[in-house]
């Protein structure tokens, strides 16, 4: 296929494993079944090798489909030559296409089309081709009722040359060629809107090269003139492209010449630069977007992979003053045994009941950990807990509530809370965060969970495809117990989608837990296809075969069960003696359909089976000194916990309400193009306050010396 050599070509990915992989896609095989149990077909390539050929195969596939849209329209014109058709079908550069269309691509009434209509086109080939020296000589032909004179006869042939200027692609290749060069974007504020543009202050005289500006500077102007705040537009070097269009163009010195000349003129400034610049402020767009996209896919996947405390009994807390915390217990599989408001803050300070009601709670509901929400009060809520006496010793956390208040107020939180209030699922939420934050952050919207910028100023459609694919990369590379998986955690496995999640859950309750994985094929529509992309991925702890606990597909059993029997063992004692696998010789497993990269794999599984890829939680403490922005002193050094990474840098929480910015230059001793390469989503770091601007509630940090 064609496009096999086209996304090699794009991706620098080998043509034979870009065969495979596609010929796998366009067989319903998902990206993380691929990735991990067909290494042998695709040459071992990663999650993020098949998502770039999965977009790439998309892409060429729209530009297959925008090209047999211009060749039927160019056809029905009676104007497809097959040297036409051939030069589009070769193509696969949509700029390109366009320029090849527009001569052809039906127009409204332009200063061309009326100019033609009056009878002015051979008077513009006439000036075209710069032979004739007096033209008055030939001006009086083309006179008549709707051309009085030669002024508009002349003006009439420039619009229709400016428009076959403007249609060439020669002549469009010489403006790109500008706009890459000497594009320069710049923006200016609004009269009158300074004070409510004040968030824009920076743009409010900006100019720099487009080819050099950051995606968040790009967005960040985008953003501002969308709210009519600023004006933004991208310029060239106009003298320089009208020149080298003449260059292009104008042939001699003749009176004809200089008509030309003066259409080039119009042609650039009414028709092609406009035109070009749009071009380019939309592949900036583009461009921008999809860095955005990429650093916010990134941080959505950190912050879903973040640690999990595990199957804890934990008190989860969403502070607040006037309207009190709402606390919630909840058993080591997330399940609600109780709740209630306390009121320790103003204006009621009933801290002593307060703490007294917390410690009963603990000890009456054999509480292991305490998730206190970081909005209002958090600070106040932690004091309160960490100065309290109780029987039981108990860790606490400090939980991002991002995106809690979507969640307690959707269709979600209805169906699984339907006799509770919003408050009280917002601390459900919570405090399940805390146990598994990848099964309780899949419900909420991944564009409102506080780790993206910009996010609503993007491609709305790349953005879902991009997060939705990030989030199912996650719960497949973690693995979900198919016997405690609530369905929207079960949505994401590779292959099964809502429907067959919710037919699981019903499965579950009508039968009971799942003993084996063959059983989901009693599944209703689970048929062997699904099973196959899905099986690998579910886990059933305790079953009938210590396998369905594992990463190892069910198509693999009979491997481990032949290592199994070559070792005189059972498959149990295969799993638990770490010994005995040193004793095979994988080369004796190769096969046909089974090569070293699976056998690896296999053996990896068995010394770990369904082990967990988080990381461990860890404790963490702000200072308790600092409460507010006004507690700052430049100079001093602080805790904190990183909570978003964007290509300018990172944001840091310091436990107050507002977050501190560590710019990209203060990450590190070295130069680092890519924060991400330094830090990452929830790591605990150190940072020193650099300055600090109360009016605007900005605090710039640094990490470089703590």
């Amino acid at each position: 296929m064609m496009f096999n050599t086209l996304i090699s070509k794009n991706t620098g990915i080998p043509v034979q494993q870009v065969e495979k992989t596609v010929e796998l896609l366009n067989g319903g095989a998902t990206i993380p079944f691929i990735s991990r149990y067909r290494k042998e077909a695709t040459g071992g390539l990663n999650e993020v090798q098949i998502s770039e050929i999965n977009n790439m195969l998309d892409k060429f596939v729209e530009i297959a489909k925008r090209k047999e849209v211009i060749l039927s329209s160019i056809d029905e014109q009676g104007e497809l030559t097959p040297k036409l058709k051939k030069r589009i079908e070769e193509l696969w550069d949509s700029a390109k296409i366009e320029d090849l269309y527009l001569p052809y691509k039906p127009k409204r009434i332009t200063k061309a089309e009326i100019a033609r209509k009056k009878g002015l086109e051979p008077l513009a080939n006439i000036i075209y081709r710069q032979n004739e020296c007096n033209l008055s000589m030939c001006i009086p032909a083309f006179l008549n009722a709707e051309v009085k004179n030669e002024d508009e006869a002349l003006q009439g042939a420039r619009d229709i040359i400016a428009e076959r200027i403007n249609e060439n692609k020669g002549a469009r290749k010489i403006v790109r060629k500008s706009f890459i060069y000497t594009a320069i974007i710049s923006s200016k504020i609004v009269k009158g809107k300074e004070d409510e543009g004040d968030k824009y202050r920076d743009y409010f005289e900006f100019s720099e090269p487009l080819n050099r500006c950051t995606s968040h500077r790009l967005l960040a102007m985008r953003r501002g003139e969308s709210e009519g705040i600023l004006r933004v537009g991208i310029s060239v070097d106009i003298d320089n492209s009208i020149e080298r269009l003449k260059h292009r163009f104008v042939k001699g010195t003749n009176e004809s010449s200089e008509h030309m000349s003066k259409a080039i003129e119009d042609a650039f400034k009414r028709l092609l630069k406009p035109s070009i610049e749009t071009e380019f402020a939309n592949i900036s767009k583009e461009k921008a977007d999809e860095e955005a996209i990429r650093v916010f896919a990134e941080n959505l996947r950190q912050l879903l992979l973040a640690p999990p405390l595990g199957q804890k009994r934990v008190l989860g807390i969403d502070p607040g003053y006037r309207t009190g915390c709402k606390l919630v217990c909840l058993d080591e599989q997330g399940n609600l045994l109780h709740n209630e408001t306390i009121y320790p803050h103003p204006p009621q300070n009933e801290k002593g009941k307060a703490a007294a009601k917390i410690s009963y709670l603990i000890s009456a509901y054999l509480i292991d950990a305490v998730a206190i929400g970081n909005g209002t009060a958090s600070r106040e809520t932690e004091h309160l807990i960490t100065n309290m006496h109780c029987n039981r010793k108990i860790q606490v956390f400090i939980v991002s509530e991002n995106g809690a208040s979507i969640y307690s107020a959707s269709k979600i939180a209805r169906e699984e809370f339907p006799e509770y209030d919003v408050t009280v699922r917002g601390a459900i939420s919570i405090a399940r965060r805390l146990m598994d934050p990848l099964a309780e952050l899949v419900k909420i919207d991944p564009k409102s969970i506080g780790v993206g910028q910009y996010q609503h100023d993007v491609n709305q459609t790349l953005l879902k495809k991009s997060l939705d694919q990030t989030v199912m990369n996650c719960v497949n590379a973690v693995g979900v117990n198919v016997n405690t998986a609530g369905k929207h955690l079960l949505t994401y496995i590779s292959g099964l989608g809502a429907t067959l999640a919710q037919n699981i859950v019903n499965y579950r309750t009508e039968n009971g837990f799942f003993k084996t994985r063959k059983e989901l094929l009693n599944v209703p529509r689970m048929g062997e296809k699904t099973f196959e992309q899905s099986a690998g991925f579910l886990r059933i702890h305790g079953g009938d075969n210590p396998l369905d606990n594992s990463a190892v597909h069910p198509e693999s059993y009979h491997i481990v069960e032949r290592m199994a029997n070559d070792l005189n063992c059972s498959v149990e004692k295969l799993i638990s003696d770490k010994s005995l696998k040193r004793n095979l010789k994988l080369e004796n497993y190769v096969s046909e359909n089974t090569g070293m990269p699976t056998l690896l794999d296999i053996i990896e599984e068995l010394d770990k089976p369904g082990r967990d890829p988080r990381q461990t939680i860890k404790i963490f403490s702000f200072d308790p000194t600092i409460k507010t922005i006004e507690d700052l002193k430049e100079g001093i050094v602080l805790p904190g916990i990183i909570n978003n990474i964007t290509n300018f840098g990172c944001f840091v929480d310091i436990g107050i309400k507002e977050n501190g910015l560590v710019h990209i230059s203060e990450i590190a001793n070295h130069f680092i193009s890519d924060p991400a390469q330094v830090v990452s989503i929830h790591q605990h770091v150190r940072v020193k306050v650099l300055s600090i601007d109360i009016m605007r509630k900005r605090i710039q940090l640094s990490m470089k010396g703590t």
